[in-house]
């Protein structure tokens, strides 16, 4: 039988339990917000580090003017900016330019505007419209011009078939929206089919559901400084 004392040091005991688990629980609360803290700080500084990757550092889209695919300019662009270059848009003219999904943009420069030694890199963006380069002189030249001035060059979607016709891709591995691989082997290109393909510095991907990841490699190049063929 429990004698009076013990009845009344049992509530003496909870309360003691109650207080060590509450102890207990705001020391592990503590653990995770300084751990969290940690890791906050360490993203804010790998995205600044990131953003300061690319600082300084100029890219030229070129777009088609009617009916460039949307995502192909809009997500590889805002890669590249969020890691810090600045990006400028080129097409066959200033008037607003309108993508395949109704994206509409109004490009900075025309092609005739555009001097390759102004940029790092020269990325000619895919969609049906990309079809008016494939004999454009202009736009041939620029990525002739680019590749043999050291820049790094792109293009996405069907737009390879450009690098292809300018005569940079001989011996190069590279990839396309697969209907345009055939225009890729005639001119002397290993085609891979992969989403995105870097050989030195031509940086090629497959269409738009490539188009962040072709942006993430533009980065990785723009930001390692790639000399090599």
């Amino acid at each position: 039988m429990e004698t009076m004392s013990e009845r009344a040091s049992l509530p003496s005991q909870g309360k003691g339990l109650l207080v060590r688990a509450l102890v207990f629980s705001l020391a592990l609360l503590g653990v995770y917000l300084l751990a969290d803290g940690g890791n906050s700080a360490e993203t804010s500084t790998e995205k600044e580090d990131t953003m300061a990757s690319l600082s300084g550092v100029k890219v030229v889209m070129i777009i088609a003017h009617e009916n460039f695919r949307d995502e192909e300019l809009l997500e590889t662009r805002e890669e590249l900016l969020d890691a810090g270059a600045s990006v400028t848009v080129a097409s066959s003219s200033r008037t607003p330019a309108t993508g395949m999904l109704g994206a509409r943009v109004t490009p900075d420069k025309t092609l005739q505007e555009i001097r390759v030694d102004d940029y790092d890199a020269v990325i000619f963006v895919g969609g049906t419209g990309a079809h008016e380069y494939f004999s454009n002189r202009q736009a041939l030249d620029l990525a002739r011009q680019a590749y043999e001035k050291g820049k790094i060059v792109g293009a996405i979607c069907i737009a390879p078939s450009i690098l292809a016709r300018a005569g940079i891709l001989r011996g190069k591995k590279a990839t396309c929206w697969s209907g345009e691989s055939g225009t890729l082997v005639a001119n002397g290109a290993t085609y891979t089919g992969r989403p995105v393909e870097r050989d030195g510095r031509i940086i090629t991907a497959n269409g738009p559901s490539a188009a962040r990841q072709f942006g993430r490699a533009l980065v990785e190049a723009l930001s390692a400084g790639v000399t090599s063929p």
